[in-house]
Formats: C-alpha cells, sequence, structure tokens
C-alpha cells in the first residue's frame, strides 16, 4: 500500500481534488497483484507527464484529472536560459547566497533578480535577495517574518533628553514595548487598533489566529528586533525639518506569530503543489495568483502588512504618550514582502526578502547594528535593481558563531567607545556580527542617496535567542 506522502515524494501533488483517486486507483491495483516498483515508476513518470498515461487502465483517470487541474504541469522544468540578475557589492558575499540568487532565477516564472550588498544565505532566496516573477507569488521568498519593517519618529523633545531625561527614556521603553518569543500584551493592557476591526477571516491561518495577534499587537519578536532611542542627524532640509540633531527613536519589528504561520501554511502548502521541484529549489515553491491558494496567501500577506504597520504605530504612540512627546516627523517601510509592480513594460510580482523598496523619490530606513548608525535614504529608482536597496548591514557572523567566538568584555567595550547604552539583548546581535554599513552604503550610492544619519544610544532587543542569557563567555573563561 501507497499513502499519501509517498504519492507526494513521487510527484503527485497533495491536493484534496486529486489524492483521494490517486489512493484509491493505486492502491486498488497494488492490492490486486500489481507490481509496486513498477506502480512507483509509472507515478514518477505521470506526475511529469499526464499526457502518457490518459489510456492507461489503471491510471488514466489520474492522469486527466492531473492534467486538467495543472495544465501547465506540477512538476519544474528550468529555463533554457537563466533570468538574468546582478549584484551590487562583494562584502563578505557567501558562495551559497549567491547560488541561492542563480537557482532562483533558473525558475520558470523568473522574470529578473538582484542581490544586495548586505545579502547572505536564507531559505530558497537569499536574504537581500530580490525576485521579479510573473503570475506567481513564493512564500519562502518573501520570508517567514512577513512584512519586517521599520519606523522612524522624529521628537519634539531636545536631544539633551538622551543626557537629561535618561531615566525617563528608559523606563518608556521598557514598559511599553515587549520582546521575544510570545511576548504579548494581555488583559487590561491589550493594545487597541482598527486592524484589529478588519476581515481576518480571508485567510484560514489568521481567522484560527487571530486572538493571539491580538494579544501580540504593539510587541517585538526576537532575533534582530529592536526599540531604540538615538541622535538624528540631518544635514540639509529634508522631513520637513531644518538641519541639526534631533532626538528620534526607531524600531524594527514585522507580523509576529501569526506571520510567521502564514508563511509555513503555505510555503508548505506550495511545496506539495511542486513536488518535483529539486531539493534545492523547495523553498523556492510557487503559488499561482489565479489560485485559491494563491489569493489566500495574498490576501492573508497584505493583512500581515497592515498589521506590522499597526504593531510600530502602537509602539511609538505608547513609548511617546509616556513621555509626553509628539512625533514631528516619521518614515517608514516594510522589506519582507512582495508588491505587484511594473518593470520593463511588464506587470511582475517582486519580492524583497531583506530588501527595502528605493523608487524614485521613495524613503526607506536602512539600519545598521546595536552599535553602528542607521540611515534615512531616497531612492534612485534604479531599474537595475528592480528599484530597491539594502535592508541593513547584513550578518556577517552566524548566531551559534557569535556565540561561540565573542565575549561580553569585548561587545561591552565597542559599545561603550560608541556610546550606546544596551538595556537587553544577545550576543548574537552583537556589532562584530554584522558588515560594516558604511561599506555596504559605499556599495549601493547607485540606488539610493543619504538623506540622515541615526546613532543609537539606548537600544532595547530581546535578551537572547533560545533562552540563553543575554552575554555568553568564551568557553573556558
Amino acid at each position: 500500500m501507497i499513502s499519501a506522502t509517498e504519492l507526494n515524494q513521487l510527484g503527485i501533488p497533495h491536493d484534496a481534488r486529486l489524492m483521494p483517486l490517486a489512493l484509491r486507483h493505486v492502491n486498488v491495483a497494488l492490492s490486486q497483484g500489481a507490481d509496486d516498483a513498477a506502480m512507483r515508476e509509472n507515478l514518477r513518470v505521470l506526475a511529469r507527464t499526464p499526457s502518457a498515461f490518459f489510456t492507461d487502465a489503471t491510471l488514466g483517470e489520474l492522469a486527466m484529472l492531473l492534467a486538467a487541474l495543472y495544465p501547465d504541469g506540477s512538476g519544474y522544468t528550468p529555463r533554457e536560459t537563466p533570468a538574468p540578475w546582478r549584484q551590487w557589492g562583494d562584502i563578505h558575499m557567501e558562495d551559497s547566497a549567491i547560488r541561492q540568487m542563480e537557482n532562483a532565477c533558473a525558475l520558470p516564472i523568473a522574470v529578473r533578480g538582484a542581490l544586495m550588498p548586505d545579502a547572505h544565505t536564507g531559505y530558497g532566496l537569499p536574504i537581500g535577495g530580490v525576485l521579479a516573477v510573473k503570475d506567481a507569488v513564493i512564500p519562502y521568498a518573501v520570508g517567514v517574518d512577513i512584512a519586517c519593517r521599520m519606523r522612524l519618529s522624529v521628537l519634539d523633545m531636545p536631544v539633551s533628553a538622551l543626557e537629561h531625561n535618561r531615566d525617563a527614556l528608559i523606563s518608556a521603553i521598557e514598559t511599553e514595548t515587549r520582546f521575544g518569543v510570545g511576548a504579548a500584551f494581555d488583559g487590561a493592557s491589550r493594545r487597541q487598533h482598527a486592524v484589529m476591526d478588519e476581515d481576518w477571516s480571508g485567510c484560514r491561518v489568521t481567522q484560527t489566529l487571530k486572538d493571539k495577534a491580538w494579544k501580540q499587537l504593539g510587541s517585538s519578536g526576537g532575533g534582530n528586533h529592536f526599540v531604540e532611542f538615538g541622535e538624528l542627524h540631518l544635514h540639509s532640509p529634508v522631513l520637513g525639518l531644518t538641519p541639526g540633531v534631533y532626538l528620534a527613536l526607531l524600531s524594527h519589528s514585522g507580523s509576529r506569530g501569526t506571520g510567521e504561520a502564514v508563511a509555513t501554511h503555505y510555503s508548505k502548502r506550495a511545496m506539495e503543489l511542486r513536488p518535483q521541484l529539486p531539493q534545492e529549489l523547495r523553498h523556492l515553491a510557487w503559488l499561482d495568483m489565479a489560485s485559491e491558494d494563491g489569493r489566500e496567501y495574498w490576501y492573508a500577506m497584505q493583512l500581515m502588512g497592515r498589521y506590522a504597520a499597526a504593531n510600530h504605530e502602537l509602539i511609538h504612540r505608547h513609548v511617546l504618550a509616556q513621555l509626553g512627546a509628539e512625533a514631528i516627523a516619521h518614515v517608514e517601510n516594510h522589506h519582507n514582502f512582495a508588491w505587484e509592480e511594473e518593470h520593463d513594460g511588464e506587470t511582475v510580482i517582486v519580492h524583497r526578502k531583506g530588501a527595502t523598496p528605493a523608487g524614485k523619490g521613495v524613503l526607506g530606513i536602512v539600519p545598521g547594528s546595536m552599535g553602528a548608525p542607521g540611515f534615512v535614504v531616497q531612492g534612485k529608482g534604479n531599474g537595475a535593481s528592480l528599484a530597491s536597496c539594502s535592508h541593513g548591514a547584513g550578518r556577517v557572523m552566524s548566531r551559534s558563531a557569535a556565540f561561540k567566538t565573542l565575549d561580553r568584555a569585548a561587545v561591552e567595550a565597542c559599545l561603550k567607545e560608541r556610546g550606546v547604552q544596551l538595556l537587553s539583548g544577545g550576543l548574537d546581535e552583537a556589532p562584530m556580527a554584522y558588515k560594516d554599513i558604511h561599506e555596504v552604503m559605499a556599495a549601493q550610492s547607485d540606488l539610493v542617496d543619504i538623506l540622515a544619519r541615526f546613532e543609537p544610544r539606548l537600544v532595547k532587543m530581546a535578551p537572547g535567542t533560545g533562552g540563553r542569557r543575554m552575554w555568553k563567555k568564551k568557553r573556558g573563561k
């Protein structure tokens, strides 16, 4: 007997319209004495070329249904010539990230790609990868943290508050934000926002997780997410402000557990529907935009975008309210998302996984690290990059490597030298774990203009990954 999982591994899509018929025909034939090995080989061929079995007494009905449901095939036929792509910079660029970009551009749906200077290896599409495709969306090319984004608010408080009102600033961050896996506001502290009045029933995942999403509204996750106060340096009139140094609040977070659940569900679904993709491309499995799954994912992705924006809005609203401050300007942008855009005269879906929109005149934020500056930028609309730029400095050291090779004393000395007070954070987010943000910005000078520089001063992040303490000394120390 053959299970549904085995049929999927042989290339038959895990589709509720198809799988029951496949199980019935195949297992009846096997129970009547059909050769097991021959049946498995026939199924492998049928998955690639169903028309070869239209007249087969055992598999004909299955073959015709497969062809009807998947007229373009359920498998993988690479492009004869890879879609063009271009790389910006060569700053600690991993060979594996380049291979991932090459693989993505071999997909039959690929139109064009770009690799940003902060790129490093991810799942499927590299982090820092940009990919335009036709009539499809790739959940893993959007990323697990759907709509991860940045928001910067310029306060009407003097920048001297970083020295004279430091305790009040620290208290506002400590009491009005939540960090880490499962971080939430519950009971009377639950945050209120119009995004929770929207229709969450358009996707089976968001419908079942609406209450969890509400509890986590206004919170940040772990990893590289942060909320920090710092100095915003303006050297020319921008954001409606005169040149000078301002107190600013900068945050980085996404769509929390619900966004991750959406990404996980539809990535798995895409992989079930593309069983013939080679192992190295499994995380690039796509959903047709015209399909029910594609429409559901697109709806959920858009909702997660509004939800992530609400998270930032609430973080800033509550922190500023405790301080009695007002925002006199702000900038924000997604960097894990897919957009329907026009490029080279055709409509495409542009995935920016760890990449920032940089259309002509579009404002965005490119952060550094807990000990390095970030930048407010204005896009130049460079078509070669699909109007994109980096989303940060990019990792040069894995999290596990950071825990093994860095120690508390070195990081504390680095932060002190740079005038940064860390309220909480993991050793895996130390400045040494990242590329030099100045080199990254220099490598993309044809993509963006720098309008302002943000220098972090008070930084709050999740205490660490996997329940680790804030710092972990080198072994033997």
